[in-house]
C-alpha cells in the first residue's frame, strides 16, 4: 500500500497557494481546497500518512499536478550500486530502488525522497566542496 506523507501534502497545498492565491473576495482555488480538506482530517485524526486510495480524486489530481513540478530522481551521477554497493553512497536509494525507478509511481517515488531526505547520509545532500574532500 502507497502512503502520502502528510508533509507532502502540505508542500502541495503551498504550491497551489503560491500559484492561485486567494483573489480579494478570498475564494480559494478548487486544488486547494481539496488538499486542505484532505489536510484538516489527517490533522483530526491524527494521521501523517493518507493511503493513495484514500485520497478524494480531486486531491489526488491537486497533488500530482503539484508532484509534476518536483524533481523526479534523486540521482547525482555518483552512483555506488554500479560498483556492488546495496545502498548508492550517491544518493541515498537501494539498489533495488535504482533499478526500478521508472516502474515506481508517484507516490512510491515521494516516499523514497521522504526516506533518503530524512536520512540525510548520501552525498546529495552534501555540497560539492564537501564532496570534493572526501
Amino acid at each position: 500500500m502507497s502512503l502520502i506523507h502528510i508533509t507532502d501534502i502540505e508542500a502541495a497545498i503551498n504550491h497551489w497557494r503560491a500559484r492561485s492565491p486567494a483573489d480579494a473576495g478570498a475564494a480559494l482555488a478548487s486544488e486547494l481546497i481539496v488538499l486542505a480538506e484532505v489536510y484538516a482530517r489527517m490533522v483530526y485524526q491524527h494521521r501523517d500518512e493518507i493511503a493513495e486510495g484514500d485520497m478524494p480524486a480531486e486531491a489526488m489530481f491537486a497533488w500530482l499536478e503539484w508532484y509534476d513540478t518536483t524533481m523526479d530522481t534523486p540521482c547525482i551521477a555518483i552512483c555506488s550500486t554500479s560498483q556492488g554497493d546495496a545502498t548508492c553512497k550517491g544518493c541515498g536509494r537501494t539498489f533495488g530502488e535504482v533499478q526500478n525507478w521508472l516502474e515506481l509511481g508517484p507516490v512510491q517515488k515521494r516516499a523514497v525522497w521522504r526516506r533518503i531526505t530524512m536520512q540525510g547520509t548520501a552525498l546529495r545532500f552534501t555540497r560539492y566542496k564537501e564532496r570534493a574532500g572526501r
